[in-house]
């Protein structure tokens, strides 16, 4: 991917509730349980004032 940054993979312990409230979320709004974390992990990061400028999330839209 050229010109792109490579996403990194790690692992999440989430309490069983909570997974199952993000993917029902997910789902909703017709995103993977991957992308509904990435886009309000960069939701909040931007709210914050914490997002880098220039950073943007692929699947904002």
């Amino acid at each position: 991917m050229a010109g792109k940054e490579e996403k990194k993979a790690f692992v999440l312990r989430v309490n069983p509730a909570t997974l199952k409230d993000l993917e029902k979320w997910a789902d909703d709004e017709f995103r993977s349980l991957n992308g509904q974390i990435e886009y309000l992990l960069q939701k909040a990061l931007r709210e914050s004032g914490r997002l880098k400028k220039g950073k943007t999330s692929e699947d904002e839209g």
